[in-house]
């Protein structure tokens, strides 16, 4: 099933047909985005849902801003990553200087949307462990949220293909750090006594 357009525009049962096909796009940052948007919108309603948290409209902006800001970012995954696709794959005749420097600028996009999706996730993680403290917890967010953090932040790496020590992978292992941490925090509160 060949895809063209938006992803945020398509119904989810082809979304879901395209992210099973043998397309190269999307693929694993876009579910990645979608995941961190959808953590997002639950935290947004346990916020709704809980009318005695005082600081819920707050938390609503908040989480609303992150799932505005993560859900396009579905879309630019998949344009990055078929891009970097296509520049793996140029001409063997263009000058080595040349073909390094276009595939290192492919490449570093490729690798900067996930980052900026798996800082949203760390994001929706500590949000959505204030929502389940103080709203309601029937629509818990924070182990999606941490789900889709840990898979960005892998891409990057990824993508990069570089040392473990680049800023960037730096910074995607700390923000997994923080998704994870709010996560294990909650759950661990949550557990009966």
């Amino acid at each position: 099933m060949s895809f063209t357009g938006d992803l945020l525009d398509v119904s989810l049962s082809d979304l879901l047909d395209n992210f099973a096909s043998d397309e190269l796009a999307p693929a694993a940052g876009s579910a990645a985005a979608i995941v961190v948007a959808m953590a997002a919108g639950l935290v947004a309603k346990s916020a709704r849902a809980s009318p005695d948290w005082l600081e819920a409209p707050s938390a609503i902006a908040q989480a609303e801003r992150l799932r505005r800001r993560t859900a396009p970012l579905a879309q630019s995954d998949a344009d990055a990553y078929l891009e970097a696709l296509a520049a793996l794959h140029l001409p063997k005749q263009l000058e080595s200087e040349v073909r390094d420097m276009a595939l290192g600028q492919v490449l570093a996009r490729a690798a900067e949307i996930p980052l900026v999706i798996a800082e949203a996730g760390a994001d929706v993680a500590c949000l959505a462990a204030v929502a389940a403290d103080r709203g309601t917890p029937e629509h818990r967010a924070e182990v999606l949220a941490e789900a889709g953090t840990i898979a960005a932040a892998y891409l990057v790496a990824t993508n990069l293909t570089i040392t473990s020590n680049d800023e960037r992978v730096v910074r995607a292992r700390a923000v997994v750090e923080v998704a994870s941490n709010a996560a294990r925090q909650t759950l661990a509160a949550a557990e009966p006594t």
